[in-house]
């Protein structure tokens, strides 16, 4: 835990200092000037990880975990990542003998609601969407295509309700694309974004099965003509990525996070008002898939299919878009009536 010397510390060095320290380097590399006070501030406030078996250590640091800096409670969000990153550490701790038991097992923690729901503020209407489409494509100059060569990838994203780290994996050969009629994705592939010092190749972009899935595992998505049409074109006019894969930076690597979110906010600055623009809809590229999903159920498409389609389990999509879900229970009421008649 931080003591109060860390208050003369920006955040930014903090964190810069905690970035270097925890990456693997060479035995005996220098640490740069700039950081040694935060490292230093950070070495003293630390406690030694054998200090956790004792439990009013335990419940100090489980405490300090609900607080910010300057000792306000943090969001509910940032304390569960946290305790979720110390719960590894300790876990870890216990394989390697350092502890015989996990200490915040033993530490009964305040239940708080959370609800980790879809804002519907945030998830557009069919128009919207093509609209936002459109507007992307005026993103850049025409020569450089920074905003066409990304109209297909968005529509994916919409269209098929994929994650973006889906679609950014996604190669010609997991796409069937028929001249007529609907398409269908195999999805096998992932390239979350986590930064080169964090993956296995050395590049920022890892190569991952399917989100909390067995590593072999595969997922088809059957895709509407309109996105077979414009998936169609993308190919024509920008081909694949030597790897096969349909979606690239202007340079032919793996599209970036960063790379479709600049592009992602001036095209709702294109496409909306500016009342539209300050508010949370389509705030992000991600919202394009919780607009799929909403749109799928609001349609009738039964759970168990777009859960499937989705990648989610039904519990899990119907607790996330609960809110989303438009004029259902008058037509609930009229089922249930129907199946009451006499």
């Amino acid at each position: 835990m931080l003591d109060a010397e860390a208050i003369d510390l920006t955040r930014k060095e903090i964190r810069a200092a905690m970035h270097w320290a925890l990456i693997p380097r060479e035995h005996g590399e220098a640490v740069p000037a700039e950081l040694a006070p935060a490292l230093r501030t950070l070495q003293k406030s630390t406690i030694p990880l054998a200090d956790m078996a004792d439990p009013i250590v335990a419940r100090r640091v489980s405490d300090a975990l609900g607080l910010t800096l300057d000792r306000r409670p943090a969001a509910a969000d940032t304390t569960a990542r946290r305790r979720r990153g110390l719960n590894t550490a300790l876990e870890y701790g216990v394989d390697v003998g350092e502890l015989k038991e996990n200490p915040l097992k033993r530490i009964k923690q305040k239940k708080v609601a959370k609800e980790d729901v879809v804002d519907r503020r945030a998830v557009v209407n069919p128009e919207q969407a093509r609209e936002l489409l459109t507007a992307v494509s005026y993103v850049g100059s025409w020569h450089r295509a920074r905003g066409r060569r990304l109209v297909a990838f968005y529509a994916t994203l919409y269209f098929a309700g994929v994650r973006p780290a889906e679609a950014v994996g996604l190669r010609r050969d997991d796409c069937h694309l028929p001249e007529e009629g609907w398409g269908l994705l195999t999805l096998a592939k992932t390239r979350p974004s986590s930064g080169k010092q964090w993956t296995d190749t050395g590049t920022v972009h890892d190569l991952r099965g399917l989100k909390q899935r067995d590593p072999r595992a595969v997922r088809e998505v059957p895709i509407p003509p309109e996105l077979v049409a414009i998936l169609r074109a993308h190919l024509e006019e920008f081909g694949t990525a030597p790897d096969g894969r349909l979606f690239r930076n202007e340079r032919g690597g793996v599209l970036g996070a960063s790379t479709y979110s600049r592009a992602w906010e001036e095209a709702r600055r294109f496409a909306f008002t500016p009342q539209q623009v300050a508010s949370p809809l389509a705030g992000r590229p991600y919202d394009l898939r919780h607009a799929a999903l909403s749109t799928w159920l609001n349609a009738g498409v039964d759970a168990t299919e777009v859960a499937a389609r989705a990648g989610n389990s039904v519990e899990v999509l119907l607790k996330r878009y609960a809110k989303c879900l438009d004029g259902r229970q008058e037509q609930n009421n009229l089922r249930i009536e129907a199946a009451l008649a006499p």
